[in-house]
């Protein structure tokens, strides 16, 4: 639940590397995209515990949707069909960008030349990298399912832009589609949220486009033959107040600021019901786990304000919880007449858990549940009918603890060392007595555990087809920064791996919006790391990891304490025997670009063999209707960088002196948000093709003569 609410500013999402070629050159590679996922402009989105498939399944029969968006109160047909369609697009009201004049247009054809001329130097690595990451995608992704989620005895779910139901003692293998994504009309769009009315007779499903910032919420009717009641445009969130009452936000131009309310009975209408009038505000909807109310949250960098509406009483005008207050953040959940507020209210600054009564919910009647330790971050939180349960991380560590509302007890639990990434599963019974969710590391695949209430301890699901990576293996490290502040690493690397110092490093880093590293699982870090790589997450000041304060000291003027963490944690990293500077690689993401560019500028010599006063070589990925990058910035960006790399290179003039290369790939699809498994292979491939020619001579030995010679 908590994670739905983190509040964050998003950028343009920017994949940054440096390496080293035959000890005198550095990489850089950028991609105009999204880091977070699935995050509004201010405000991290509070996506369903269904997710969107963030995959196709490979190697299937293609097929082409011929139909148009189903009509509401068309009945739908129950069939399979191929899941690697191509067709209809969701409905969006951005319009394509024509403003872009003669000038942008000719650098754009330029671009488009260059790249068409240069590419074919990555084919044949592009190539064998494209079939190594299908062959570990197949191996691992596909044997992962959707998350389930059970109301009585029906379970539902999606695969593939399905959605099944399922007997809960029938097992899976009986379940029956109810309709698809096919079915619907927009073959060519994801699953992005899903919601089921209380009496399960409507389904609320958001369905969005990777080429698009927006989605459009389908309503349908359950039975023997589905009925599409109702389409909705422009959609953010949504939740159901009674069985027939759908509360929804609609977005435009990023924002999201109107609430509605929409009915299906005979007496079928929509009404406006909250209105938020600051544009620095961010407005989205959750229901509280005992489904007793809808909170209305309304949220900005800083300051939150909640509404509740009474699902017993759905048609009343919301009550206020406790009016803005610069500063403090707070989000509920409720138990038995009492409301449990997470907030940043009082000191320290950082995330607490308070309670007060539902009807004196003000702040000065907050009573304090629980505090986290000193430099411990709250990451999520999900409430049950005695208990709750809190993820936190530590210095890297991941562990949970318990808190009993019958005993007034808490129970810490570490969780394995190598986990980084936690998802919790769907949980719509709030009185269930165990709670699910999946670890994953950047190179471990999501493996599933379970808390049991009754038996009071952690339990490791069945082994599974595809095991936890035995040959990879995960140290923690901190580094001491400038001002003696410690600074957590995590640190993977194969265990044959013979001479550390030779191998080559990939260095991620981030920090900054209070938001933490990406590490969820990825094929090609675990690709790396079976290709002898050291893979190196610096989780510095300015990002989220250790708490708010931890994100305070890194921002704003505060800033160059993430350049003095980064350069602190390489050093301690080449100190330590993993790499050296000519094989070290920097990965960084949206504003973490930032700090890669400082790093390069005021300490090259971590990133290369010598100090040549060149400029590094550079990959950019852009999208051309990026909604949030624009092309216009980024081809004047380029031409400025390419401008800057020749005079300095015009400068140190010396015989055989090395240019760098600026490359720039127009892709015509795309976004800045997520895009598809095949179109992600494609951009990763790429990129990673492009790295290890710059590192030519630190590639794999068995690739050495064909890939990179």
């Amino acid at each position: 639940m908590f994670r739905k609410f983190q509040v964050g500013c998003h950028e343009m999402k920017v994949r940054m590397c440096c390496a080293g070629l035959r000890n005198l050159l550095q990489g850089l590679t950028f991609s105009a995209k999204y880091y977070s996922k699935h995050n509004p402009p201010q405000t991290v989105c509070p996506y369903s515990k269904i997710g969107p498939k963030k995959r196709h399944i490979l190697g299937c029969s293609k097929s082409t949707c011929t139909h148009r968006t189903a009509p509401p109160g068309s009945i739908l047909p129950c069939r399979f069909f191929s899941c690697k369609q191509e067709g209809a697009k969701v409905p969006s009201k951005r319009k394509q960008n024509t403003s872009i004049d003669l000038l942008h247009k000719n650098l754009l054809k330029s671009e488009q030349k260059n790249w068409n001329n240069i590419s074919p130097t990555y084919k044949a690595m592009t190539k064998r990298i494209k079939e190594k990451l299908e062959e570990l995608h197949n191996m691992y992704t596909l044997n992962s399912r959707s998350p389930r989620m059970r109301f009585g005895e029906n379970v539902y779910f999606e695969e593939n832009g399905c959605i099944f139901l399922a007997k809960a003692d029938d097992g899976e293998g009986n379940a029956k589609i109810l309709f698809s994504v096919e079915d619907l009309g927009f073959s060519d769009a994801f699953i992005q949220r899903i919601r089921i009315s209380p009496d399960q007779r409507y389904m609320a499903i958001s369905l969005k486009s990777e080429n698009s910032e927006e989605a459009t919420c389908i309503i349908i009717k359950l039975g023997n033959l589905p009925v599409m009641e109702k389409v909705i445009p422009s959609i953010f969130s949504f939740e159901w107040a009674a069985n027939d009452v759908l509360y929804y936000t609609t977005q435009k131009n990023l924002k999201c600021q109107n609430v509605f309310m929409t009915t299906f009975t005979y007496q079928k209408h929509t009404k406006l019901v909250y209105t938020e009038q600051d544009a620095r505000f961010f407005v989205d909807l959750y229901c509280t786990k005992d489904k007793h109310f809808l909170t209305i949250n309304s949220n900005s960098k800083t300051t939150s304000e909640v509404w509740l509406v009474d699902c017993r009483r759905p048609f009343e005008s919301p009550a206020l919880v406790q009016a803005r207050t610069t500063g403090v953040l707070y989000h509920v959940e409720h138990r038995k007449e009492q409301l449990y507020i997470l907030t940043t209210y009082g000191e320290p600054a950082e995330y607490k858990l308070m309670k007060a009564p539902v009807a004196s919910s003000g702040k000065e009647n907050w009573q304090l549940v629980y505090a986290p330790e000193k430099k411990t971050k709250l990451v999520d939180f999900e409430m049950f009918s005695d208990d709750c349960i809190m993820f936190l991380k530590n210095a890297g560590h991941l562990y949970l603890n318990v808190i009993s509302f019958v005993s007034h007890s808490v129970q810490s639990i570490k969780l394995p060392t190598w986990a980084c990434e936690f998802e919790l599963e769907s949980h719509p019974e709030h009185t269930t007595s165990t709670c699910y969710f999946q670890l994953s590391s950047p190179v471990h695949p999501p493996k599933r555990f379970a808390y049991s209430f009754k038996e009071n301890n952690l339990i490791e699901q069945a082994v599974q087809e595809v095991p936890i990576i035995m040959n990879c293996h995960t140290t923690r490290l901190l580094a001491k920064s400038k001002d003696e502040t410690l600074v957590p690493i995590t640190v993977f690397h194969n265990k044959n791996s013979k001479e550390l110092h030779r191998r080559p490093l990939l260095v991620h880093v981030y920090g900054a919006y209070g938001i933490d590293l990406n590490m969820s699982f990825k094929e090609e870090k675990l690709m790396l790391i079976e290709e002898g790589w050291i893979l190196a997450y610096c989780h510095v000041r300015g990002g989220g990891e250790q708490g708010l304060s931890w994100h305070r000291d890194g921002c704003q003027h505060n800033k160059l304490k993430g350049l003095h963490d980064l350069r602190a944690c390489i050093m301690l990293l080449h100190q330590l025997g993993f790499s050296q500077p000519k094989h070290t690689a920097l990965a960084a993401a949206s504003a973490g670009g930032v700090l890669a560019g400082a790093l390069c500028n005021t300490d090259p010599a971590l990133i290369r063999a010598m100090v040549l006063q060149c400029y590094p070589s550079v990959f950019i990925t852009v999208y051309e209707n990026d909604e949030r990058v624009p092309l216009t910035g980024i081809l004047q960006y380029v031409q400025k960088l390419r401008k800057a790399a020749l005079d300095h290179a015009s400068r140190a003039s010396k015989k055989g002196n090395w240019i760098p290369n600026i490359i720039l790939d127009v892709q015509a699809n795309g976004s800045h948000c997520d895009s598809s498994w095949e179109h992600s292979l494609h951009e990763v491939a790429r990129h990673l093709a492009f790295l290890n020619r710059e590192l030519e001579e630190v590639c794999h030995p068995q690739h050495h003569s064909k890939s990179c010679k």
